[in-house]
């Protein structure tokens, strides 16, 4: 198994991915706020007079480590998605699948966009993850959702092992008996599982990093071991992280230089990782020139 990193426009980074070749795209596209994202990470430690409480008022003071952040903001949100996802469109195999991530202020237009390059009939399933953690609203209901869309290339022959997923507990287990309760069931298309808590080990800082579960769950149902897992969205790497504990390959596309620095970090102890410096005016000739970077990608092999 191996993987590759990829500094690049996730653009040009497409269209020099061969046709066919990948067997499942995951991505998790910027939602599009209209505003910064941003992201602090703390430490805090015990002292008698901090300025937090906690449990039992025990007093802590937090130090900040640092900030990640980046723009969330496009003219022509609708136009920058099309091309790339006509491009993960070519790149998928027969089999593959895509899953995309959005939330609830461009999930509706996003699935007209997927239905008119993938077409109505490769729609399979909207899967909304729901959690509850954050800030609350008291001028609306508290938005605690994002919206999953999940593609087929061929809705007749998509890949799909149920078997793989790990299954979860049923709500009411006195109801069905002790030997389905005991196995537990096939998670439904309503998927509670929380965000990546501050204090988890998890956590990497990155803004808009998520949840390892929601990644092993769609790794484990859409591919097989050997597979080539593909997200042109990377952020923080959990789709590589995921895809590597799982014997898959992976692909990951960013342009975001803290991202990779997160990245770097993350797969410090994972074989078989290749960095690349996707120079676009490199690959106009031929998709196999590229710059190696030299681990953790900072500056180029020349």
């Amino acid at each position: 198994m191996g993987g590759t990193i990829i500094f690049a426009d996730n653009l040009d980074a497409l269209r020099a991915i061969e046709s066919g070749s990948i067997d499942l795209i995951y991505i998790d596209p910027p939602f599009n706020t209209g505003r910064p994202q941003k992201r602090t990470t703390i430490k805090v430690h015990a002292t008698q007079d901090g300025e937090r409480v906690g449990f039992g008022d025990r007093r802590y003071r937090a130090t900040v480590l640092g900030t990640r952040a980046f723009q969330d903001v496009f003219d022509d949100y609708l136009g920058f998605l099309r091309p790339r996802l006509e491009e993960a469109h070519r790149v998928l195999a027969s089999h593959g699948s895509l899953y995309f991530h959005i939330d609830y202020r461009w999930a509706h237009y996003c699935k007209i966009l997927l239905d008119s390059i993938f077409g109505m009939e490769a729609f399979i399933n909207e899967i909304i993850w729901a959690y509850d953690y954050g800030g609350r609203s008291k001028r609306r209901w508290p938005a605690k959702h994002d919206t999953i869309f999940f593609y087929a290339k061929d809705p007749n022959c998509y890949y799909f092992n149920e078997e793989a997923v790990e299954r979860i507990p049923y709500m009411a287990p006195g109801l069905v008996g002790a030997e389905k309760a005991a196995r537990g069931k096939f998670p439904t298309d309503v998927w509670w599982h929380t965000i990546v808590p501050t204090n988890s080990k998890e956590k990497t800082g990155y803004p808009t990093q998520k949840p390892l579960g929601i990644l092993r769950r769609i790794i484990s149902a859409s591919s097989k071991e050997g597979d080539t897992v593909l997200d042109f969205f990377a952020g923080s790497g959990t789709t590589g992280v995921a895809a590597a504990e799982l014997g898959r390959n992976f692909v990951l596309v960013d342009n975001n230089l803290e991202a990779l620095a997160v990245m770097a970090h993350r797969f410090a102890n994972i074989p078989d990782v290749t960095w690349v410096n996707f120079e676009p005016e490199l690959h106009r000739e031929s998709s196999k020139q590229h710059v190696l970077f030299d681990p953790p990608y900072a500056k180029p092999i020349k």
